[in-house]
């Protein structure tokens, strides 16, 4: 059943098109994941298929109900930003439309948030096309990616590592394109070389020919006439190069290879050492008191639900709280939402250039990174957009003159394409990063250590998130037998009493036993 259809779109913002889309059609059950950078035009499509925002040519007609959950949502001081984007989605839910519109639903939401709206969106009898940056999500959630790119609108069937492989088979297959159209062109180009330098000696007199012979009639016509062969199959050869469809090099992106401040003497050694940290706010307790070692270049991810304190253990570090201490030689470079590293009135590599020795090609690779090319490296950074800004941010810290890095939520309003970007510097940069995010993919790819913030108690797991789920998973598992065995011991405890002397109050205490027994099995 069709329950939207677009024709023809187009869409401009301040007289540059964004997106020219023939046809645009969303189907019943249809569980759809919208991608594309930042400035691409997904919200404006969100916004044209709810009917909020007009197209400025083509036609839209809708055959069910359509309700869009905004990214930007009204905010109020009594509530956090993940209990207000949860309302927003309740909300949603209750109205049960036919045709359901995401705009980034999991910013501000924690893991176990996030996993409540994959449930919610698993059950979902009608349609929705989700707008997210969260890779896990997408693919937990979609069968399908719409990607905009370069005006277009093209469609991937599966979810986002689905998608993926498809990218990366397009880009191969556009390589081979590519060096099969060099091989030509060049083939042709040395063709139309041979041809021209014969030409040219046709005009000159052989050898071995007389000078009576060159004299006699016909010899120049005859020669004459060879160039001019020459010349139009040179001429035919030049026509089939100009016709050959222009193939583009796929865009590598150089090695990164930055140099970390004082990155020998602090490779695996002791960086921070800290000894019973208490965790408390206004007289509130986040968290019992714990100790905390990290060493140069570990990748420490911190994890847990909103208001557990992770932004708080972050600052303590960066402040350098009484308890824990950080060797002189170590300099803390600190990411937060504030983004006031920057200067609005200075240019992007201005601001990047006021605290890192880098050289300039080295910046300029990192910029490409995120996506800022050529001249765009001198736009002023009080023009550019949020996601633009904090992109800028984040270049500018792994380029500073420090070796440690601090990063409060970095991937909030950073496209996927961006996201992979900050991944791949992550992954590049050498010395001790320290990251708070719900982003689960980045936490798998990242991470060498882990410090989970959970019921007011902190857990520090020396290894990745993948070996940290099955640590915890065993230790679920080892709990419950211990608790399973609990349970039978009582069970036979109360069957000897039962036999003795029996009572209500025995029998009552053996059914519930043999229920938590039920219950626990299941489980394991």
């Amino acid at each position: 059943m069709l329950l939207f259809e677009g024709t023809s779109l187009k869409k401009h913002i301040q007289g540059r098109l964004l997106f020219d889309i023939d046809l645009i059609q969303v189907h019943e059950n249809q569980r759809i994941g919208l991608v594309g950078r930042n400035g691409t035009g997904k919200t404006s499509l969100l916004k044209i298929i709810t009917g909020e925002e007009l197209v400025d040519g083509g036609n839209v007609n809708h055959f069910t109900s359509v309700k869009l959950v905004p990214q930007f949502k009204e905010t109020r001081s009594e509530k956090s930003g993940g209990e207000i984007t949860q309302q927003y989605l309740q909300l949603a839910f209750n109205e049960k439309p036919g045709l359901l519109i995401l705009d980034e639903p999991t910013t501000h939401l924690d893991t176990q948030r996030i996993d409540w709206l994959e449930k919610k969106l698993a059950n979902y009898q009608g349609a929705f096309v989700v707008v997210s940056h969260d890779r896990t999500f997408l693919n937990n959630v979609c069968t399908e990616i719409w990607e905009i790119e370069d005006g277009s609108l093209n469609a991937f069937k599966g979810d986002y590592n689905a998608y993926a492989e498809q990218k990366e088979l397009i880009k191969t297959q556009q390589q081979i394109a590519f060096e099969k159209y060099e091989r030509e062109k060049k083939q042709l180009e040395k063709a139309i070389r041979q041809k021209e330098e014969r030409a040219q000696r046709a005009t000159k007199k052989p050898k071995n020919l007389s000078s009576s012979e060159a004299r006699i009639t016909g010899a120049k016509t005859h020669y004459a006439n060879i160039q001019k062969k020459l010349r139009g199959s040179a001429k035919a050869l030049e026509t089939r190069l100009e016709q050959l469809d222009r193939i583009d090099k796929v865009k590598e992106l150089p090695e990164i290879k930055m140099d970390i401040l004082n990155k020998e003497s602090l490779t695996n050694q002791s960086v921070l050492r800290a000894e019973n940290i208490k965790g408390e706010v206004d007289g509130r307790k986040l968290w019992n008191p714990f100790s905390l070692y990290l060493y140069g270049g570990d990748k420490v991810a911190i994890i847990g639900k909103n208001g557990t304190g992770k932004t708080t253990l972050l600052k303590k570090i960066v402040e350098r709280d009484e308890r824990i201490a950080i060797p002189e030689k170590v300099r803390i470079g600190y990411f937060s939402q504030h983004l006031t590293i920057l200067d609005d009135d200075k240019t992007i590599i201005e601001n990047i250039q006021l605290t890192s020795s880098q050289d300039e090609t080295l910046i300029r690779t990192v910029l490409a990174r995120m996506h800022f090319w050529d001249e765009d490296v001198y736009k002023k950074v009080g023009i550019l957009s949020g996601g633009e800004k904090v992109k800028v941010a984040l270049a500018k810290l792994f380029l500073s003159d420090v070796n440690m890095l601090v990063l409060d939520e970095p991937t909030n309003f950073l496209d996927i394409e961006s996201l992979e970007a900050l991944e791949t510097l992550m992954k590049s940069y050498h010395g001790t990063i320290l990251f708070v995010t719900h982003d689960r993919t980045l936490v798998k790819n990242i991470a060498t250590k882990i410090i989970d913030i959970k019921d007011g108690k902190i857990t520090v797991f020396d290894g990745s998130y993948e070996a940290y789920e099955e640590w915890l998973e065993n230790q679920t598992k080892s709990n419950n037998d211990d608790q399973l065995l609990l349970i039978e011991t009582k069970i036979s405890d109360v069957l000897g009493r039962l036999s003795l002397e029996p009572s209500q109050e025995l029998e009552d205490e053996f059914q519930r036993l043999l229920k938590e027994k039920k219950e626990l099995t299941k489980k394991l």
